[in-house]
């Protein structure tokens, strides 16, 4: 069944968002977390801490290294989603409309006694997985 390999691309973006949104909340506000973080990546001089008793103040101190991230990431979803709107607005869907043409041919193509476009079309409106 070709339906799991061509919902990859879907399926890994669905699972990296997850991942990210669940991975940034301790990021930002959990004080073990983002010494973690910060002693692996960032490597500032962290604060004393008595300057981190509770999520507030460890989100102010973790916020100087995670606002470009979370920033930066937020505008290309933003933009990624007004591209999409566009898109749609326009009818295109490049992907999807790849993997749909293309298992139109193969239907087609294993059934060549039937009418190809009634095949085809057919196989267009089938859903990508069961």
């Amino acid at each position: 069944d070709m339906g799991g390999i061509l919902t990859i691309p879907h399926k890994t973006c669905i699972f990296l968002a997850t991942v990210s949104s669940i991975v940034s909340v301790p990021m930002v506000f959990d004080a073990n977390t983002a010494r973690w973080f910060n002693r692996t990546v960032v490597l500032l001089e962290e604060p004393d801490p008595s300057e981190l008793q509770n999520f507030y103040e460890v989100g102010s101190w973790s916020w100087s290294w995670m606002e470009p991230l979370l920033g930066t990431a937020s505008f290309v979803l933003l933009a990624a989603q007004l591209i999409r709107a566009q898109m749609v607005n326009m009818g295109l869907r490049p992907y999807t409309a790849a993997v749909q043409k293309m298992r139109a041919k193969r239907l087609h193509n294993e059934f060549p006694q039937y009418n190809e476009n009634i095949v085809m079309d057919f196989s267009r409106t089938a859903r990508l997985t069961q």
